[in-house]
C-alpha cells in the first residue's frame, strides 16, 4: 500500500476504512504507540465498552485499532 500526500484538504468522511490489527501487543498499547507517532484518538460515538479504538492520522483520516485474533 502506498500513501501519497495531496494538496487538497479533507472535506468529507474517509471513503476507505483501515483497521490496524496488532498481533504482538494489546489494542491500548498499539493505540498509544500510534499516538507517539502522531495519531490522535477520535470519538465517533463508539462508547466505552468497545474492544477497538478509533484514531486519526495528522490529516484527519480515521482508522480503527483492534487486536486481531491472529496469534
Amino acid at each position: 500500500m502506498v500513501f501519497i500526500r495531496v494538496p487538497e484538504e479533507k472535506k468529507l468522511k474517509s471513503r476507505l476504512h483501515l483497521d490496524v490489527s496488532p498481533v504482538d501487543r494489546t489494542t491500548e498499547a498499539e493505540a498509544t504507540r500510534l499516538e507517539v507517532l502522531g495519531a490522535t484518538r477520535v470519538d465517533v460515538g463508539q462508547g466505552p465498552d468497545r474492544t477497538w479504538t478509533v484514531t486519526a492520522d495528522p490529516e484527519g483520516n480515521e482508522f480503527r485499532v483492534r487486536r486481531s485474533l491472529a496469534p
